[in-house]
């Protein structure tokens, strides 16, 4: 039997190995950008191809993100056993699986076979998240850790500004602004085959994006990317963990578990819900694909900031406890404010472009949060990030809230789903992530002790 490569210690890495690693990783994130976001033109393609309700187009992010829920503690454990490289090996493969199941997909027409692809594309995912976050998380200081996540986001956000407009200038053509006029008003049989050719157009794309995806398995498996170790201790942080058994033993991580789950399904309702959203201000589908495109671009420019702010100027805490506020703000505005305004060529109501904002509100929570809630995971770390990979399943949970929302009153109302996200994120960047202890009281529910402190500031010792 074929050991697995010895694993390194962070520290021992050269500055050019770490250089390197950074650099592949940051490669994967842009896959991860560019099959991910490409869900926002999908939504509103399957919804005229396969004839969907409103409720039923957001199953297209259901299918996608339910599968990181499935997949990230078994993903943990497979990465223990096979190692880092092989097991984001596998990840690819069965992303290009997902990818090849939309051929017979779109030669059926079927929408749930779709949704089958999608979810096993998450799978594959959900592997590579599991293994790619904590490894960028721990490539360097603890304190520059959201500086480092912000690179990884610009990769990530950059291929998702390409994505949307790639994949629309493949499979929609100048013309179909009158087929989808027309649609309604044809035949039966005229509809079928012209809905069968709409659809049958994502076969070529998502067949070469299969065989790229399993060719860069094989690239990533015998790449130079390293074996980290996330499994040692040192002797204070062993001290501290001696009594540990379980991970929920760790509130911080728990707590910021949800804090991602809220934040992932805010992030993508911003961008898988624009282009319906600007279709309620007569803005068609040619020009609205450019809508995830701006949202992306703003994440982006919050993301530089990080990285020339955090840490020197400004620390990310204190970055993810800003950004937490404008969401909310600018939930407020999405819901309040009116009044048309011509920007960028587009002529649409003000709100919209609060919707846009959400974008740079939205771009520093992930880094902030994963830092904060790793925090003094020691030997738990693996299984802490496929913890925190699970949360990811709030893009499958939140849109289908707005969804249903947006058809039982409006898609303006329907972003109040925001707002008690923002809260809750709220309360994690100021409190909630220093929080070190829970107990179980008389009721069996869990609570904070009345009077008592039950968390610590990293270097204080804690209270009983």
């Amino acid at each position: 039997m074929r050991n697995k490569p010895a694993a390194v210690e962070v520290g021992s890495m050269s500055k050019r190995d770490t250089r390197i690693s950074i650099f592949i990783i940051g490669m994967l994130f842009f896959i991860f950008g560019f099959v991910t976001w490409v869900n926002a033109i999908l939504i509103p393609y399957f919804k005229i191809a396969c004839e969907l309700s409103d409720f039923q187009q957001y199953l297209v992010t259901f299918a996608f993100y339910i599968s990181y829920f499935i997949m990230s503690v078994p993903s943990s454990y497979l990465l223990k056993a096979v190692g880092f490289k092989k097991g984001m090996m596998i990840g690819f493969w069965a992303m290009a699986t997902g990818a090849f199941i939309f051929v017979p997909a779109a030669l059926t027409r079927t929408y749930e076979i779709f949704l089958l692809g999608l979810f096993t594309i998450g799978l594959g995912l959900a592997v590579l998240q599991t293994a790619a976050n904590p490894y960028i998380t721990i490539l360097g200081p603890k304190e520059s850790a959201a500086q480092r996540i912000s690179i990884m986001g610009i990769c990530n956000k950059g291929a998702g500004i390409i994505a949307p407009l790639v994949f629309a200038a493949v499979i929609l053509k100048a013309t179909d602004s009158t087929l989808f006029a027309q649609l309604a008003n044809m035949e039966q049989a005229a509809r079928e085959a012209a809905l069968d050719e709409l659809v049958r157009r994502v076969i070529l794309p998502y067949s070469v994006v299969g065989t790229v995806l399993f060719l860069l398995g094989l690239v990533v498996r015998f790449s130079p990317l390293p074996e980290i170790n996330t499994e040692s201790e040192n002797v204070q942080l062993a001290a501290a963990n001696a009594d540990k058994k379980s991970i929920f033993e760790f509130p911080h991580l728990i707590l910021g578990a949800l804090a991602i789950f809220l934040h992932v399904g805010t992030q993508v309702i911003a961008v898988d819900t624009i282009i319906p959203y600007a279709s309620t201000m007569n803005v068609p589908l040619l020009e609205a694909r450019t809508f995830p495109s701006y949202t992306l671009a703003a994440t982006i420019f919050g993301y530089s900031m990080g990285i020339i702010l955090i840490p020197r100027f400004v620390s990310q805490v204190n970055a993810l406890r800003s950004c937490t506020l404008l969401g909310a703000v600018l939930t407020l505005c999405i819901i309040f404010a009116r009044g048309p305004v011509s920007l960028l060529g587009h002529t649409t109501d003000v709100s919209i472009w609060f919707v846009v904002l959400l974008g740079l509100a939205n771009s520093l929570v992930w880094a902030g949060i994963w830092p904060l809630a790793l925090e003094g995971l020691g030997r738990f770390t693996k299984l802490g990030a496929s913890i925190m990979i699970m949360g990811l399943s709030g893009n499958a949970i939140l849109p289908l809230f707005y969804g249903h929302f947006a058809g039982a009153y409006n898609v303006r109302v329907a972003y109040w789903v925001l707002f008690p996200c923002y809260l809750y994120l709220i309360f994690y960047a100021f409190y909630g992530h220093l929080i070190r202890r829970w107990t179980v009281g008389t009721s069996s529910q869990v609570s904070l002790k009345s009077g008592v402190q039950l968390y610590e500031v990293p270097g204080e010792k804690l209270s009983n």
